[in-house]
């Protein structure tokens, strides 16, 4: 099979299409054919050895896939060869082939595309983790969402439009955010023409957002943690900008707001139970039409590389894929 290999931490030229070994599935394993595999910012962290989690080197990357099951472990009872399925992964999914836990699969609904099953895992269950199980969000309260037109940042808009929210989408174009528009953002805001914080205080009445969606992080934290509704959730997601921002601390106090930190991968592991929960409300959600993943970009596997480069520029809307087998 063909695979895109790390052999040293470094941006996505270093990255390499190997011929590795078919994989074999041992107990409680599956292999799967790998038909489309989503792209993620953390893959360009991990890459660079700046993520939370540090695979051993060498390694593929790519952690989210839909494919066809090509194999199963012999104690193997739940699934079989040619069933297709949605897996999360830790690493392997830039691959003609995935090995994976059988934990980790989730049978794909009839009639769903390998695309579209790949697009769902990370950022929409990122998104759900945090807005219904951190934030609590209400139906009509308002969200403001930071980098909205990324790919969390389009999953937190039909959420929370799903939830019966009101959706303040920041970004920063108009053509972005015309893509929010589009995925039912209430308000649009273009923070690299308008001033964030008058922007917002017009959006609310004055009174601030009672939730703030965070995947950025950088120079629009502190503006947007100051405009803050009383009692209201900052859901830190990550740091797309490269930037941890240092928020002053009284601020909270001052709010009477809390900070909330999201690590959807953590969560998991800790709470599977949840986590598949979760998944079947999104899948019934894709089902009804609420939800659709907006993706922008398609690659060869040859391709990843570029993908992740894309990712890494931001110059990615909604979620981007590459097909292995193309």
């Amino acid at each position: 099979m063909k695979a895109v290999v790390c052999e040293n931490w470094g941006a996505p030229d270093t990255l390499k299409v190997q011929e590795l070994q078919d994989l074999q599935a041992g107990s409680g394993q599956v292999v799967i054919d790998v038909q489309a595999a989503g792209v993620n910012f953390p893959d360009v962290l991990i890459v660079q050895g700046k993520y939370q989690f540090k695979p051993e080197l060498p390694f593929v990357p790519g952690s989210e896939v839909a494919g066809i099951i090509r194999s199963t472990g012999s104690d193997m009872t739940t699934f079989k060869a040619g069933d297709k399925v949605i897996a999360f992964a830790p690493t392997g999914g830039f691959g003609q082939q995935l090995l994976a836990p059988v934990q980790s699969l989730i049978p794909m609904p009839p009639g769903m595309d390998f695309d579209t099953a790949a697009a769902i895992t990370l950022t929409y269950g990122t998104s759900y983790h945090a807005i219904v199980d951190r934030a609590m969000l209400k139906n009509g309260e308002n969200m403001l969402i930071l980098g909205a037109a990324g790919g969390v940042g389009l999953a937190a808009i039909e959420i929370g439009k799903a939830l019966g929210a009101r959706i303040i989408a920041c970004a920063s174009t108009d053509e972005k955010l015309e893509v929010c528009r589009q995925h039912g953002a209430d308000v649009l805001i273009n923070y690299s023409k308008e001033d964030l914080r008058e922007a917002v205080k017009a959006a609310t009445g004055g009174k601030g957002p009672d939730v703030i969606y965070d995947p950025v992080g950088g120079e629009y934290a502190e503006p947007a943690f100051r405009s803050i509704g009383w009692g209201g959730r900052y859901l830190v997601v990550g740091f797309a900008n490269g930037e941890i921002p240092k928020l002053p601390l009284n601020l909270t106090l001052l709010k009477g707001a809390s900070l909330v930190g999201v690590f959807w991968g953590e969560f998991t592991k800790r709470d599977p139970k949840g986590n598949a929960s979760n998944m079947r409300q999104l899948l019934q959600w894709l089902h009804e039409g609420k939800i659709k993943p907006h993706i922008s970009g398609r690659y060869k596997l040859e391709d990843a590389a570029q993908a992740l480069k894309d990712m890494a520029a931001r110059k990615v809307t909604g979620k981007v894929i590459v097909l292995p087998q193309s």
